[in-house]
């Protein structure tokens, strides 16, 4: 009895803990997050480049019907109407096709699943069906399946937080078992369909024991699109915590991953000049993140991105060298941001004038346009990805500072990294590398064994003079064991 007792212990946790691992294909890592492509164009870019450098999942726009709002603006995708799968991404055959090619090359496909509430106002769903009064037939959902109306108004309320409507939006009630069985249909619906996990929008909004609950219910991954047996989906919280409300990240982590907004704050301060890069030598739980296995990491997103002060693509140099600092330190589950260009925080995605969304251009130097930033196409970043699948685990050694804003680090004897924020960087610094004249992947990339950036020349005891100026296109320079020129 004692034996039957242990083994069910064992497989109870085993299957809990299985909802952190994210699925990531050999020599896979980090999601991007293709804000608002169609499920076509996905599907292409795993194939075309994703596969190629190393991106180990797409984290895709919510893929259920939502409400249309005049002018299309991004966050109508947040406004549920129903449970269907179409949208102007594309309907549920798509869908699927999107998950076999993606996971055919070894990338993921991770829903963003908007399961706190429906929409915020009355009208018609991208899929044809309606919201009225609080009545969402093709779910179907009625006013008794809801929280009392009641505004969020008061963030050091829990119960404020979590019984509320969220700018508007209808507040679903969890424990209503109606409710919890048609989001868990709804997830498990998207599992048969080939998805390796969920982030899971405003988790913050839901109470942790009835999160907790449906996730439970969720089965496990589909076999059928190379998923081993008994493996659980992979699951991130979005749970905004800075430090300043009652809401706590580590209240949701025995659920899932969570999203470390506290990451985000800290990176975008630091690299937007306000703090010391030589503070960064203890980056991780000692800032107050949750433990590394826990996180989800990201410099922005699409709701930081058009925040003031955020750190984002337009300011690309301090964004480059925030997300080359991000994919070089070993915290965290790493997720990187792929945008459209925006004027104003409402504006939405390139579309036509049927208001179907456009496609990105691939330029000839594999920029993107057609109003697309693609900034997981950029070569700073893209080539940072391949730098954290290269050195693994290898643990950061070697820290250099000059007390300032100039810093640098190893991680093991697979790959090296320096840092300026202002002024020149000219010093003599240990890279832990072999010997050798190797091609620094930030300004260049290593073609027909010619770099097409800086090299920089490693001595036989494993040190270099590097050399990063302040009017340089980056402030960063990274090196890889396996880049070598000669």
């Amino acid at each position: 009895m004692m034996l039957t007792h242990y083994l069910i212990l064992v497989l109870f946790l085993s299957g809990s803990f299985a909802q952190y691992d994210p699925h990531f294909s050999n020599q896979h890592n980090v999601i991007v997050q293709l804000f608002e492509w169609t499920w076509k164009d996905i599907a292409e870019e795993c194939e075309r480049f994703l596969q190629h450098h190393g991106y180990g999942g797409v984290q895709i726009s919510p893929p259920n019907e939502n409400l249309i709002l005049t002018n299309r603006p991004w966050y109508e995708r947040y406004q549920p109407v129903s449970y269907a799968l179409k949208t102007r991404s594309g309907n549920e055959e798509n869908f699927k096709n999107m998950t076999r090619r993606c996971n055919n090359v070894g990338v993921r496909i991770y829903a963003d699943t908007v399961i706190n509430h429906m929409s915020a106002s009355d009208g018609v769903g991208t899929g044809g069906n309606s919201a009225n009064n609080g009545y969402y037939p093709s779910v179907p959902y009625g006013p008794g399946d809801f929280h009392d109306t009641c505004a969020i108004n008061n963030y050091n309320d829990l119960n404020n937080v979590r019984n509320c409507q969220l700018v508007g939006l209808r507040d679903l009630n969890h424990q209503k078992k109606h409710v919890s069985d048609k989001i868990v249909e709804y997830m498990n619906h998207l599992i048969d369909l080939g998805v390796a996990g969920f982030r899971v929008d405003a988790a913050k909004h839901m109470w942790p024991a009835d999160l907790k609950q449906i996730m439970l219910r969720i089965k496990d991954l589909n076999t059928e699109f190379g998923f081993k047996p008994h493996s659980r989906p992979f699951i991130y919280l979005e749970v905004i915590d800075t430090g300043t409300e009652p809401t706590k990240a580590s209240d949701y982590k025995h659920i899932a991953t969570v999203m470390e907004f506290k990451f985000s704050k800290k990176i975008s301060n630091m690299f937007n000049g306000n703090d010391k890069l030589t503070y960064l030598s203890n980056w991780g739980t000692s800032w107050g993140f949750l433990d590394s296995n826990f996180a989800v990491v990201f410099v922005d997103n699409h709701d930081l991105q058009r925040e003031d002060n955020h750190l984002h693509y337009k300011d690309s140099k301090r964004y480059k060298m925030a997300n080359a600092f991000m994919l070089a330190h070993p915290y965290g589950i790493a997720k990187v941001m792929s945008s459209f260009h925006f004027n104003s925080h409402g504006q939405g995605p390139p579309m036509d004038s049927n208001e179907n969304l456009l496609s990105p251009k691939i330029n000839p130097d594999n920029t993107c346009g057609n109003g697309y930033v693609c900034e997981h196409r950029w070569r700073q970043i893209y080539n940072m990805v391949k730098f954290r699948n290269i050195v693994g685990d290898a643990p950061l050694t070697n820290w250099w500072s000059n007390g300032d804003q100039q810093i640098s680090f190893c991680r093991g004897n697979k790959g090296f990294v320096a840092f300026t924020q202002w002024l020149d960087l000219k010093a003599k610094l240990q890279t832990c590398l072999p010997p050798g004249q190797y091609c620094d992947i930030i300004s260049g990339d290593l073609k027909n064994n010619k770099c097409t950036g800086k090299t920089i020349t490693v001595k036989k005891d494993g040190k270099a003079s590097i050399s990063i100026l302040s009017s340089d296109e980056d402030g960063v320079i990274a090196l890889l064991k396996n880049v070598k020129v000669v």
